[in-house]
């Protein structure tokens, strides 16, 4: 079998929003302590005035504003970093404060999220917050990291390995090339920001935003990566916790290839799920009924293999549809159930013609080619926040080696996951972080979502975070897509509803069925 590599795969974004529509220093430490009082070394910041404003897009009832967070906290009158953020203002007259919100990622816009909230965030939820998001440091619109252009992202997203994934590093040159280039562009063009784009200091950042807002404590919604932010946030200002409802969450004490293996057990149930609901139907490109899960798999292992010999046709641009390509536009429709009939017909037209025009656009989809020219930043992103959150091997046969683990895990996927995690071999030492277990010891209860058939954040992590934080909780949906608020699950929204409004703290480990 052919491995047909390229990632980063991000962890993930809120499934039923957006796709309805991963060392002391900068990276994890900021260089200081986390100051704990806002008449501290901060006041600067935290008494900054957000001038909210008409916003470029989002519609009229949202407001948009700027404010300035140090690059370094260790450095407080070194270079600053603007942030982003979009309020809509609570629908009811009798607010609570504000809901802060991220979407996961890492490189999601909590920016944009904000005008999905009619669909991310309940009706009576948002009678009584403020929606708040922000696009985190480096990210979209607040003091974007660029490393590559569009046709270098390309390229990037396009590599394959086409040999065994364990059986010799040679095999992977291009790959272990095009991760070094990635992290020389950085170097080049952001040697500075690059360096400070950890979680740690994420969190720092949303806590001016939560002192600009006028909030005591705070109440956040995050989903995904978005969980790593509110687990950090809680964890350095444990006395400033209101309610936190971390959704789809990730375990902080993995290091990034050991999560990126693991992720691949996630994917490989998500996959069996729409495998399984797929051959039910008589259109399915991959075997009508009579045809079991396990040879609808081969079918489209099969399939992706002959993609990676011969490539698909594209009417969108001129890029190749090789089987990495291929790969990426099936793993984007396993974030969330509703894209299963868009996989379907892309993979149809693929199969019977030879058409991976819808592939390759779900692909896109995933990785933020907002059109047939630029992509966001959100892969730039995505590695420079994976990379700076914990260490990583450093040396090029260690990926080989869970290649290989991840590929007996989920044969399709597994491979991709762990070469995906390579760029992170040749970061800046200086700008990782220790990583770890974050206890968020002190604060007031904080709730963990966990979906069992979870695609990019596997239930296990949930339940890791849960067991983490000494004031976590666990709620369990019993389904399929990523994340679990607002997909379908009236016991799931009433719980987080009611914690988020009132602070009800359900049994630990309630399941919803």
């Amino acid at each position: 079998m052919a491995t047909r590599v390229r990632g980063p795969v991000a962890l993930g974004i809120a499934g039923a929003v957006l796709l309805a529509s991963g060392c002391t220093g900068g990276g994890g430490t900021g260089g200081g302590a986390a100051p704990t009082e806002e008449s501290g070394p901060l006041t600067e910041f935290t008494s900054q005035e957000l001038a909210w404003g008409d916003c470029e897009e989002g519609g009229s009832e949202v407001e948009c504003a700027v404010y300035e967070v140090p690059m370094d906290y260790g450095d407080l009158d070194g270079e600053r970093i603007e942030i982003a953020v979009k309020r809509l203002p609570a629908a009811g007259n009798d607010p609570l404060g504000s809901l802060l919100i991220n979407p996961g990622g890492p490189g999601g816009s909590g920016y944009d999220y904000v005008d999905h909230a009619a669909f991310g965030i309940s009706e009576d939820v948002r009678e009584r917050f403020d929606v708040v998001g922000f696009d985190p440091r480096g990210v979209g619109r607040s003091s974007p990291l660029t490393c590559l252009d569009a046709e270098e992202i390309d390229d990037f997203l396009g590599v394959e390995v086409t040999d065994g994934p364990g059986d010799d590093v040679e095999d992977a040159a291009e790959i272990v090339q095009s991760s070094q280039e990635f992290v020389k562009a950085c170097e080049t063009n952001a040697p500075d920001l690059m360096r400070h784009m950890g979680t740690a200091d994420v969190a720092r950042d949303m806590d001016v935003l939560r002192a600009l807002v006028g909030d005591e404590r705070l109440t956040y919604l995050g989903a995904s990566y978005g969980t790593h932010i509110g687990a950090q946030y809680a964890d350095q200002f444990p006395e400033r916790v209101r309610a936190l409802v971390l959704d789809g969450a990730v375990d902080p004490s993995q290091e990034q290839l050991d999560m990126s293996v693991e992720q691949a057990t996630g994917f490989e149930t998500a996959l069996r799920a729409f495998v399984a609901d797929c051959v039910t139907r008589s259109d399915c490109p991959l075997g009508g009924p009579g045809t079991s899960v396990d040879e609808g798999v081969a079918a489209l292992d099969a399939f992706l293999d002959e993609a990676t010999e011969r490539p698909l046709a594209n009417s969108a641009d001129d890029r190749e549809v090789n089987g990495a390509r291929a790969e990426l536009g099936v793993l984007a429709a396993l974030y969330t159930e509703s894209w299963w009939p868009r996989v379907r017909e892309a993979l149809t037209a693929a199969i019977e013609d030879g058409d991976g025009t819808g592939l390759v656009l779900l692909g896109d989809d995933l990785y933020g080619r907002a059109d047939t020219e630029e992509y966001e930043n959100s892969t730039a992103a995505l590695i420079a926040v994976n990379c700076s959150d914990s260490a990583s091997p450093r040396e090029v046969e260690e990926y080989a080696e869970a290649a290989e683990e991840a590929g007996e895990e989920s044969p399709i996927f597994g491979p991709m996951l762990a070469w995906g995690a390579l760029p992170c071999a040749y970061w800046p030492e200086e700008a990782v972080a220790d990583g770890g277990e974050l206890t968020a010891a002190g604060a007031d209860p904080i709730m963990v979502v966990g979906t069992t058939r979870d695609s990019a954040t596997p239930y296990a992590w949930a339940e890791a975070l849960a067991e983490q934080l000494e004031p976590g909780f666990l709620v369990t949906r019993d389904g399929d897509g990523h994340t679990g608020y607002r997909m379908g699950d009236a016991c799931v929204d009433a719980m987080v509803d009611a914690y988020l409004i009132d602070l009800a703290v359900p049994e630990d480990g309630m399941a919803c069925a």
